[in-house]
């Protein structure tokens, strides 16, 4: 079956231009043009991920967004944001609220497929591969491979795809420090648009995520380098 993808916008010509572009690439798409709207229909038809506007009336996608973060069952579904300027503040805040990605507008509709393209390839990473079957630990920290659970002390820590993914990589070298460019490279392959900064806003989420469990020592900072996995040993 193809991936399905929930496109929010309240403008209906974005709307039809992304859902033909997702069509000619072999993905469903539905749409909404609300908020309110956009809720319902990841309750109903469970999207595998969530193309969504920031500034919308009623209901912008900020909240949305938050809406989702906060929630059970689909808290942990992609999601990529369009961003009507290239306001630096609403492309952070919309990551470190927990979206995987960002396009700005106007955009180009190849774009938007390929980001989403390559946020779906992350989450397709849970079919079997050399890693599963086993798990990765380090200190108090465990990663569930199979299951896509991290968890400190074996309590659960919910992560977006792209939060667990970035986790994962660290873990998979604890004594490695991985630049910024790296991170992007392994993440979404070379040449892919990503800026340091959205790097970073993933990594604050992280530590932010792992310090309400008392872990203060997640990631560490290697200035002017990037990061690698900390001693993971807690407070």
């Amino acid at each position: 079956m193809p991936r399905t993808i929930l496109v929010v916008d309240d403008d209906p010509h974005i709307r039809q231009l992304l859902v033909f572009a997702f069509d000619k690439a072999g993905l469903g798409a539905i749409e909404a043009a609300d908020g309110e709207a956009a809720l319902a229909l990841v309750e109903t038809h469970a999207p595998d991920l969530v193309v969504l506007d920031i500034n919308m009336p009623r209901m912008d996608g900020l909240e949305v967004c938050r809406r989702l973060r906060g929630g059970e069952g689909r808290a942990d579904i992609p999601i990529l944001f369009l961003s009507s300027r290239d306001d630096e503040i609403d492309r952070v805040l919309g990551i470190e609220l927990g979206a995987d990605d960002y396009v700005v507008k106007p955009f180009s509709p190849r774009e938007v497929v390929a980001r989403v393209m390559a946020i779906l390839r992350r989450t397709s990473a849970r079919a079997p591969n050399v890693e599963d079957g086993r798990d990765l630990s380090h200190g108090r920290l465990r990663l569930d491979l199979e299951g896509w659970r991290a968890l400190w002390n074996e309590v659960e820590i919910a992560l977006t795809v792209t939060e667990f993914q970035i986790l994962r990589l660290l873990a998979s070298m604890p004594g490695r420090v991985f630049s910024r460019d790296a991170i992007i490279d392994r993440l979404h392959g070379p040449g892919f648009a990503v800026t340091d900064r959205t790097i970073d806003s993933h990594i604050r989420n992280l530590r932010g995520k792992f310090a309400k469990a008392g872990a203060d020592d997640l990631i560490e900072t290697r200035a002017g380098i990037g990061y690698r996995l900390g001693s993971c040993t807690g407070a």
